[in-house]
Formats: C-alpha cells, structure tokens, sequence
C-alpha cells in the first residue's frame, strides 16, 4: 500500500453562508454533521455573521449536503 507524499495536498478553506443558527446547540449540530463527513474537519462558526468556515479534505457540496442534512439553509448550494 502507497502512503501519499502529500496528505495536505487536497486540503481547502471553505467558507458557507448558512441561516437557521440561533444557539450553540444549532452551532453543535453544524459542526457534527461537518465532522461525520470529515472527522479531521476544523469547523468555526460565527452565527452573527451567518458564517461557517471549514478546512477539509472534502469537496464543498458534500460539506453542503451534511449541513443541510442537519436541518440548515446553505446559500448558493
């Protein structure tokens, strides 16, 4: 089996605009379903900003589809 020479390679900053957050636990339920995608996630939240900023592996319509899979509004996705 081949280690990659580069395991950060695919690794991007994200940012989403994502409406419906009220409180830390709708905070808690963002960044669960971020890390049930990618588990290696790192996930910050500004709910006055509406924003989500996600640093992952992932591409960006997957992180879109566990957000909204979690009962949250992505704009744009």
């Amino acid at each position: 089996m081949l280690a990659s020479a580069h395991p950060t390679e695919h690794i991007m900053n994200q940012t989403f605009s994502v409406s419906g957050m009220t409180c830390g636990h709708c905070e808690k339920a963002v960044i669960r379903a971020i890390q049930q995608c990618d588990p290696q996630a790192d996930v910050r939240i500004d709910r006055e900003q509406c924003r989500v900023d996600v640093v992952s592996q992932q591409p960006r319509d997957e992180l879109a589809k566990a957000i909204k899979a979690s009962g949250y509004t992505v704009a744009g996705a």
